[in-house]
């Protein structure tokens, strides 16, 4: 890896598939079985990367071990042996494109694309009409999906929301609709919330971000913004040296001098994402304005399963005035099988971390699963009434009564998420009210 000069511009570059084989071959020095599996792999789930990841964020000499790479590029293990070889030899024996998109499509379509109800039961109605591109799922938060924020400046290989980066339509959720945005908190108003999330909100230009963002501060109850972006890990040029990198932190200010919160829920998977001088000079300019900025990350198999990892992560966070928020549990999407840690496992990693840092780090919760309900927080494993037990709490969820109830489920090692869970101590459900699914 090498250093960078960040007293100059940085012009963005992404790199994609028709990059893939190439990179591999070059900085990994890959055989051609193994692009090819790879290139497999990448025709199900999108890949995008660029050169700021590529040249400053991997340690190519770890590869294929290095986390960063594995964040970031396609694993063999992400689809099953048999859909992989199937597109392989698709790819392989010239199959018109047709044919490649079909079998491409019936995968993705098992992989459970929207979990958690994010269509069916999240999207919101105004006078009848859905509203395609918001969900509001807790009463407090509006989530919005602008139609120019749905990519990234690179993608995650565990991304739960993939679908929204692989050109279907029919699988991406996105809105213009700037003011049915707005019409739909005035008549709401016990959201106080609006995220604005994808994709990504900051690779948006400031002037796109601007529309909206704007109406939201004419809306008297929304007492906080909060902006979903991976940016800062993956180019944090984006508020140093981009052509409209000043016009973004004014209008971050803009929204601080509101009156409201203006959070940056920032996304860092591994503390290597923070040891660039580029990272830790953007979130100087970002706390400059007011805003402040959150961190969240899923526990995930290869890249961050590992206790002094997330101690580290945790540390330099706090070091950088960066509140750590959320350790979830990789989501029932994609490449889940892949990825996942068991329920007893990720909590043995949180609670082996959590005790090592200091009262300002544990501000973060977990590990919580976003799951249908709400979000789950396994706060144990404990012996009730002779039988051995997870014990689980409700964080956020869809029926407020459930916020903050403490319940149980039959301890399981192998559990991985929710619906894998069973009832303890002679109850029929997990929890009155609560369906897993």
């Amino acid at each position: 890896m090498t250093g960078l000069d960040t007293s100059s511009p940085k012009s963005y570059r992404a790199l994609h598939s028709r990059h893939l084989d190439g990179l591999l071959r070059d900085r990994a020095g890959f055989p051609e079985p193994e692009r090819r599996r790879a290139q497999a792999v990448a025709a199900v789930f999108p890949f995008r990367t660029n050169g700021y990841v590529v040249d400053e964020l991997i340690d190519w000499s770890a590869v294929p071990d290095d986390p960063v790479y594995r964040l970031t590029f396609p694993q063999p293990g992400m689809l099953s042996p048999a859909d992989a070889t199937r597109i392989e030899r698709l790819l392989g024996g010239g199959a018109p494109a047709g044919a490649v998109q079909s079998a491409v499509r019936e995968i993705r379509l098992r992989l459970n694309p929207h979990p958690a109800g994010q269509r069916d039961e999240n999207e919101p109605e105004l006078a009848g009409q859905r509203l395609p591109g918001l969900q509001h799922k807790y009463a407090e938060t509006l989530l919005v999906f602008p139609r120019p924020g749905q990519t990234c400046h690179a993608y995650c290989t565990y991304c739960f929301r993939w679908p929204q980066f692989v050109g279907d339509p029919e699988l991406k959720m996105a809105t213009d609709g700037v003011a049915e945005m707005r019409a739909y908190l005035a008549a709401h108003p016990e959201v106080t919330n609006v995220l604005v999330t994808g994709g990504d909100a900051l690779i948006m230009s400031a002037a796109v971000l601007r529309r909206y963002l704007e109406p939201l501060l004419t809306v008297d109850t929304i007492e906080a913004v909060r902006l979903g972006t991976k940016a800062l890990s993956f180019w944090p040029y984006r508020v140093l040296t981009d052509p409209d990198a000043d016009d973004l932190l004014e209008l971050f200010a803009q929204v601080v001098r509101s009156g409201r919160q203006l959070a940056v829920m920032a996304h860092f998977s591994h503390p290597r994402e923070l040891a660039t001088d580029a990272v830790r000079r953007a979130l100087a300019r970002i706390g400059s304005t007011g805003a402040v900025v959150r961190a969240q990350a899923p526990l995930i198999r290869g890249v961050n399963d590992d206790p002094r990892v997330w101690e580290r992560m945790w540390r330099d966070l706090t070091r950088r005035s960066v509140v750590p928020y959320y350790m979830f549990v990789e989501r029932d999407t994609g490449p889940q099988n892949y990825f996942a840690v068991p329920l007893v496992r990720a909590y043995e990693i949180f609670r082996e971390a959590y005790r090592r840092v200091s009262g300002l780090a544990r501000t973060v919760r977990g590990p919580v699963m976003s799951a249908t309900p709400g979000k789950v927080c396994v706060d144990g494993v404990a012996e009730v009434a002779g039988e051995r037990v997870f014990v689980l709490r409700m964080l956020q969820a869809r029926d407020p009564e459930l916020v903050g109830r403490p319940f149980f489920a039959a301890y399981d090692p192998a559990a991985i998420w929710l619906t894998d869970l069973k009832p303890a101590l002679g109850q029929t459900d997990l929890l009155p009210g609560l369906s897993p699914s």
